[in-house]
């Protein structure tokens, strides 16, 4: 199972995967059905989670219902547990939706709900980050996980973020993150998909994010609530839902 998603994630291209595991999902959800792991976001159980990583895999990363990594566990669990999310009438942008959210985010009548990406498949509308075709201050809450480090003007593409949510609006916006790096490592010289790959972790990443990922943000207008919310949960509910417990979840807000 390591050997073919590795394989899968290292040679077929983005768009084609999705559209691959949409049509697999039913017959991976039988064959992992159990007891050992829960994912959050559909409640279902299974005997493990399937392995995920670019070059290192990682054990019980990969739900096989939704789909979702840690990270999108964990989000999850904070939208449920920490905002009205599902209950506020809300106008949101989703950038570069994943498959864990978005059927589900579509569906919830309090949304106003809209995504976008320059390559995804199943998005509303094809947009660059870098330009976004929308008014200024349009949305109420902003989504935007692991786009950044393909684009080498992140800077630009985090105020195009800014600009585009409203006074009062809030968003998460993950990254691939080392937390014992202090300062970001990024070398846009390097092209070649095996060396990003040995440099960044993955074949088309510009970058390795470190601690001052919060202080780019700051410096195009958000602030930044670094948040270790896995850490909430006790040692026991954290293997349950296969979490990470130093993930950071970085929510922003536009005062």
């Amino acid at each position: 199972m390591k050997k073919l998603t590795k394989f899968l994630l290292n040679k077929i291209p983005r768009p084609i995967l999705i559209n691959m595991s949409i049509l697999a999902r039913p017959l991976i959800i039988l064959f992992f059905k159990g007891k050992n792991f829960t994912d959050p976001i559909d409640g279902n159980s299974y005997r493990k989670f399937m392995p995920y990583g670019y070059g290192k895999q990682r054990e019980n990363a990969l739900s096989p219902g939704t789909l979702s990594l840690e990270r999108h566990r964990q989000m999850w669990l904070y939208l449920k547990n920490e905002t009205d999310f599902f209950t506020k009438n809300y106008k949101v942008l989703h950038m570069a939706p994943e498959q864990s959210f978005f059927k589900r985010f579509r569906k919830m009548k309090n949304l106003d709900y809209l995504t976008a990406d320059l390559f995804s498949p199943i998005v509303d509308v094809k947009a660059d980050i870098l330009d976004l075709p929308f008014e200024n201050e349009s949305f109420d809450v902003v989504f935007c996980n692991h786009v950044l480090e393909h684009i080498e003007d992140d800077r630009k593409a985090m105020s195009e973020l800014f600009r585009v949510l409203k006074p009062g609006g809030w968003g998460i916006i993950q990254v691939p993150m080392k937390n014992s790096l202090e300062k970001t490592y990024e070398d846009f010289t390097i092209k070649d998909p095996k060396e990003r790959q040995k440099h960044f972790g993955q074949y088309d990443h510009v970058r390795w994010y470190g601690m001052d990922y919060f202080q780019r943000l700051e410096c195009v207008g958000f602030k930044v609530d670094i948040n270790y919310y896995s850490k909430k949960f006790s040692a026991e509910d954290r293997k349950r839902f296969a979490l990470m417990e130093n993930e950071i979840l970085p929510v922003v807000y536009k005062s």
